[in-house]
């Protein structure tokens, strides 16, 4: 396997340098590896010839028909693999991403079960044709174990346990792949800030934590991650099974109550892991020492596309232009006294002032009717103010009545996991949106405001 250090080259953003400027890009990056989330033809070819190790990506939702029967297995890898192997580097074929995460079981039952039968009836085809040095295997996140700290008492869900796990990984060990991991320490950081070390998280190596079950000495937040896998696959009967990181690295840029996802925490951490991931010889982990872990970092760009936080989009070592965020070096040669200053860390501690939701300035409004349709027939009070003669009614605007029912939606679950994206037609603002008669807004013809008294009857006809 190689140490190279990899990237996640996603595509789910606006304007985003074309596959062959973006292969010519990495290139000069000195990329080891690239992580697609599917097995696109053209990147493939485009791939063909350089010396970049590729991991494909059989979606979600093609593999229930891949899993059903072997000959879908066998179109997928005629169709889909053959005609780029083996001049493109095809190293790793990843069948799902994501399917046993928690708050699935018992949702996808369908998709639980086709798992295995899709992983094996890939490998029997790439078998039949000869291939026998391409790893099939499945990306999970940390979610899957229940009990993950200290790394010794690490355990997987009891939803997949004693079921779905065993036989992933007996199939594993058979087949002697590797298991792909999303391992993100930001996120357990930022969940949990005063009882994790932000230096413990960037992996600075300045402080250690002796695990008492184990008597192992870490470093740093991203081993103890790795190793409570490992010993939770232990439990399970197996010893030899390889982890892979299918994802990690951290953002750029979050929501006003987003704490520490800025340049400087995402510049510091992705350094010390290539730092990490480079040295020679190879430290592994505490756990599983001098092992190479295949590495691939999220990601190339920032991608405007992706749903959830304002963090979902702002991953990326790369502006969606193709222009770097934060210098960076793939290859860890470089020093780290050798890289220009940062711009400080400005949120490293939680936000306390107050927050709203409201409609982001770059919306189109035509879409917004729907979207606040669908907001205020979750409950009856979520728009209770904004009927006909009610307190927030006016200014008789869809941007002021749907920035409204945003707010009071996230107000009310947000305590519940809801956030202030409504697929990408909102944002945090620290602004009282209440104060504001005239909300700007971006639309076809270019007007600085939107002026809505006209639509009297589309907003009448929202609430009734």
């Amino acid at each position: 396997m190689s140490g190279k250090i990899g990237i996640n080259y996603g595509r789910e953003g606006e304007g985003l340098p074309s596959p062959y400027e973006s292969i010519q890009i990495m290139k000069s990056m000195k990329v080891g590896q690239i992580k697609l989330n599917d097995s696109n033809p053209e990147i493939l070819t485009l791939l063909s010839g350089t010396r970049i190790h590729v991991a494909v990506t059989v979606p979600n939702d093609d593999i229930v028909r891949i899993g059903s029967n072997e000959t879908y297995a066998k179109q997928w890898v005629q169709n889909s693999f053959i005609p780029h192997y083996p001049n493109t580097l095809i190293r790793f074929v990843l069948v799902g991403n994501g399917v046993l995460n928690s708050g699935l079981d018992g949702d996808r039952t369908m998709l639980y079960d086709s798992l295995l039968p899709a992983m094996r009836g890939i490998k029997n085809s790439l078998n039949a044709h000869g291939i026998r040095n391409v790893k099939v295997t499945t990306t999970l996140a940390m979610d899957v174990l229940q009990t993950s700290f200290p790394p010794s008492n690490g355990t997987f869900r009891s939803g997949i346990s004693g079921t779905m796990m065993p036989r992933m990984l007996k199939f594993l060990n058979g087949t002697k792949s590797v298991l792909f991991l999303d391992v993100y320490p930001y996120f357990a950081w930022s969940a949990n800030p005063a009882n994790i070390r932000l230096d413990f998280a960037l992996l600075r190596g300045n402080l250690t934590q002796t695990d008492p079950g184990s008597g192992l000495v870490y470093t740093n937040l991203l081993d103890q991650m790795l190793d409570s896998v490992t010993f939770a696959i232990e439990k399970l009967g197996f010893r030899n099974i390889r982890l892979a990181i299918s994802g990690t690295g951290w953002p750029t840029a979050g929501d006003i109550d987003q704490i520490g996802a800025n340049i400087y925490n995402a510049a510091t951490y992705n350094r010390n892991l290539i730092r990490k991931m480079t040295l020679k010889p190879l430290p592994g982990t505490p756990k599983s020492p001098g092992v190479i872990v295949p590495t691939f970092i999220s990601s190339l760009y920032d991608e405007s596309r992706k749903i959830g936080p304002e963090t979902e989009r702002h991953w990326g070592m790369l502006h969606a232009n193709g222009t770097p965020v934060y210098e960076i070096d793939l290859t860890g040669s470089r020093n780290m006294s050798d890289y220009k200053p940062l711009p400080p860390a400005d949120n490293n501690v939680p936000y306390k002032g107050k927050v709203w939701c409201e409609v982001a300035p770059w919306v189109n409004e035509v879409s917004l009717p729907s979207a606040l349709s669908s907001v205020c027939s979750i409950d009856n009070q979520t728009c209770a103010a904004l009927v006909p003669g009610g307190p927030c009614y006016e200014p008789v605007s869809v941007v002021w009545h749907a920035s409204y029912a945003f707010s009071s939606y996230w107000a009310k679950y947000r305590s519940q996991g809801a956030i202030c994206s409504f697929n990408g037609l909102a944002r945090e603002t620290t602004a009282d949106p209440s104060k504001f008669s005239i909300i700007p807004i971006k639309d076809d013809n270019k007007t600085e405001h939107a002026d809505f008294f006209t639509h009297l009857n589309l907003t009448q006809s929202i609430y009734t």
